[in-house]
C-alpha cells in the first residue's frame, strides 16, 4: 500500500494545496474542504492512530474561553441590525457634515465607525449604510462611483477598529492578547477612516461635481438638540465596551456581554425591544457563528496534521530563504495573504495561516502584535477585492438594481488603494500601533 509520507514534504505539501484548490473548485465549502483534506493526509500520511491529537488540537480551539466573545459582539450587531439607532447616528451627524461638500459621505464614514466600535461586525454595517445613505448621496446627485464606493469601503471599517471580530480570531490563533491587540489597531483603525474622509473632501473641492452644495438644515434648535440626543446611547455602549478593556476593568469576553447588555437596554429604553427581535438576532448569531467554528474545525485539523508532516518548518525555510531582510520576509507573508483574500473567507485565512506564519514571525524577533494589525489590514483589503470581495455582495444585495456588481468593484478601487497606502505605512512605520 502506499504511503503518502514517502513523498516528502515538498511533495506532500504541494499535493495538498491541489486538493484544496481542486475540492474549491468543485463549490465545496471551505469548512468541508479542508477537513476532508485534514483526515485524508492524517490517514493516508500516518494512519488511524494519530487522528485522536488532530482531535485535541480541534477542542484546544473551540474551549477557549475568549471565543465566547465572538458570539456576543455578532449578537450585538444583530440587534444594531434590527433597531433605529444607526438612523437616529446618521440623522443625528447632519449637524455636523451638512455643512460641508461630500458632507453625507463624511457622514457615513462617522457612523460607520462608531458602528465598528460598538460591534466589530461588516455585514450589517454595509446593509446599513447602502439602506440610509446611498440612496440619499444618489438623490442628492452624487457621483455614483464616490458614493457606492464611500459605503462599502466605510461599511467595512469594522474590520480594523476595535472590538473587531478579526482582531479576535486572531488571538486565538497566535495565542497574544486581544487586550494588546485592540490596543494597537485603535490608531491605525482611526488612520484609515482618515485617508476616506480626506480623499473625499479633496476630490469633492477639487471636482465640485462629484458631490453637491449641502442642503440648508432647516430643523430648530430644538430639533436639533434632539437629534443628538441619537449619540449618547451608542456612545455610551462605545464607552462601556472599550473603555472597560483598556482601563483593565474587564476581559474582551467580559465587555462583549457588557456591550450586548448595553445594545439590548438601549433597544429597551428606545421602545424597539421585542421577543420576535431577540429570537430573529439570536438565529442570525447561530447561524454566523456556526459557519466560523465549522470553518475553525476543519482549519485546525488542517493545521494541526499539516504541523506534524513537518510543514512549518518547511514553509519557514521557504519565507526565510527570501531574503535575511525580516521586512523582505514579512512583505512577502502579506503578498500571500493579499492573493489568498481575493478568493477565501477571513476567516479560513487568519486559521490556516497564522499558525505558520506567527512562529516565524516571533522567530524574526518581531512584534506578533504589529503583525496581527497587520494581518487586520490586509483582511480589510480583502473585504474590497474582486472577485469575491464580500463588501462588494452586501451592498449588491440591498443597492438599486441598476448598480451592478461590476460598477460596485470599480468604485472600489481607489479605496483599495487607500487601504493599500495604509498597509504599506504600517509595514515600515510599526510606531504607529504602539509598539
Amino acid at each position: 500500500m502506499f504511503e503518502l509520507s514517502s513523498l516528502g514534504i515538498e511533495y506532500g505539501a504541494a499535493l495538498m494545496l491541489a486538493m484544496l484548490i481542486g475540492l474549491l473548485l468543485t463549490g465545496m465549502p471551505l469548512a468541508f474542504v479542508t477537513a476532508l483534506v485534514a483526515l485524508f493526509f492524517t490517514i493516508g500520511w500516518f494512519g488511524p492512530n494519530v487522528a485522536p491529537l488532530i482531535v485535541s488540537r480541534i477542542y484546544t480551539f473551540v474551549s477557549s474561553f475568549v471565543f465566547v466573545s465572538v458570539p456576543m459582539f455578532v449578537l450585538m450587531a444583530s440587534v444594531l441590525d434590527r433597531s433605529g439607532i444607526a438612523k437616529d447616528l446618521f440623522d443625528a451627524m447632519k449637524i455636523v457634515g451638512g455643512r460641508l461638500r461630500g458632507g453625507v459621505a463624511l457622514q457615513s464614514i462617522v457612523v460607520a465607525v462608531i458602528l465598528a466600535a460598538m460591534s466589530g461586525i461588516i455585514g450589517g454595517e454595509i446593509i446599513l449604510l447602502g439602506l440610509l445613505a446611498l440612496p440619499q448621496m444618489l438623490r442628492l446627485g452624487y457621483d455614483r462611483k464616490l458614493a457606492i464606493g464611500t459605503v462599502c469601503a466605510s461599511g467595512a471599517l469594522g474590520t480594523m477598529v476595535p472590538p473587531s471580530i478579526v482582531l479576535i480570531i486572531y488571538g486565538l490563533t497566535a495565542n497574544v492578547s486581544i487586550g494588546d491587540l485592540f490596543s494597537a489597531a485603535f490608531i491605525p483603525g482611526f488612520m484609515l477612516a482618515s485617508f476616506y474622509a480626506i480623499y473625499i473632501l479633496v476630490r469633492c473641492y477639487l471636482n465640485p461635481s462629484l458631490a453637491p452644495e449641502s442642503e440648508p438644515d432647516t430643523r430648530s434648535r430644538a430639533e436639533k438638540v434632539q437629534a443628538l440626543k441619537g449619540l449618547i446611547l451608542p456612545l455610551l455602549v462605545v464607552a462601556f465596551v472599550l473603555g472597560s478593556i483598556y482601563a483593565g476593568i474587564a476581559s474582551v469576553t467580559e465587555a462583549s456581554a457588557v456591550g450586548v447588555g448595553g445594545v439590548i437596554l438601549s433597544t429597551i429604553l428606545r421602545g424597539e425591544f421585542s421577543w420576535t427581535m431577540l429570537k430573529e438576532a439570536s438565529l442570525q448569531t447561530l447561524s454566523t457563528c456556526g459557519m466560523i467554528v465549522w470553518i475553525g474545525v476543519g482549519a485546525s485539523a488542517l493545521v494541526g496534521v499539516f504541523n506534524l508532516m513537518g510543514g512549518v518548518n518547511f514553509v519557514q525555510s521557504l519565507l526565510t530563504g527570501v531574503s535575511d531582510n525580516p521586512i523582505l520576509i514579512v512583505l512577502t507573508m502579506q503578498l500571500i495573504l493579499l492573493v489568498l483574500g481575493a478568493f477565501l473567507d477571513w476567516v479560513g485565512i487568519a486559521l490556516l495561516t497564522m499558525p505558520i506564519f506567527v512562529p516565524i514571525i516571533i522567530k524574526l524577533g518581531l512584534d506578533p502584535v504589529w503583525f496581527g494589525v497587520l494581518f487586520c489590514m490586509n483582511m480589510q483589503v480583502s473585504f474590497l477585492t474582486p472577485p469575491f470581495g464580500p463588501a462588494a455582495f452586501y451592498l449588491k444585495s440591498v443597492a438599486p438594481k441598476d448598480i451592478s456588481l461590476g460598477e460596485i468593484f470599480q468604485s472600489l478601487i481607489p479605496f483599495i488603494g487607500l487601504q493599500i497606502l495604509a498597509l504599506a505605512i504600517l509595514l515600515f512605520f510599526p510606531g504607529i500601533t504602539g509598539r
